[in-house]
């Protein structure tokens, strides 16, 4: 299932964002805002879910459930998301409402 996603997990909380035709919605649990990953970096995700994976395909998305079994099996509270910009982005969720809560960690990690 894993072979047509357009992320590949990297050890226990890291997502590589690999296909630039969709962006990632990251949902990490539902009281966690839900984060965009483009093409261009991260942006917070304001509108409403898709209901499946065919709407999400229509809109040029790909869900990513950090606590489904395909992914992490658990919701995490720190993540790092490697972005098609060449930046890898620290995702501290117990700093929700501040400036730390989406960060860049490393600048260039290509």
């Amino acid at each position: 299932m894993s072979q047509d996603r357009s992320f590949i997990k990297s050890g226990r909380n890291t997502i590589i964002h690999k296909d630039k035709k969709l962006d990632l919605v990251i949902v990490n649990s539902e009281v966690h805002p839900r984060i965009k990953v483009t093409p261009h970096g991260l942006e917070p995700f304001k509108e409403e879910l898709p209901k499946n994976r065919r709407e999400a395909k229509e809109r040029y998305l790909d869900m990513v459930y950090i606590g489904s079994a395909d992914v992490f099996g658990e919701e995490k509270r720190l993540l790092f998301i490697q972005a098609l910009d060449g930046r890898e982005y620290k995702v501290d969720y117990s700093k929700i409402g501040t400036k730390l809560f989406v960060r860049i960690h490393q600048d260039s990690y290509l």
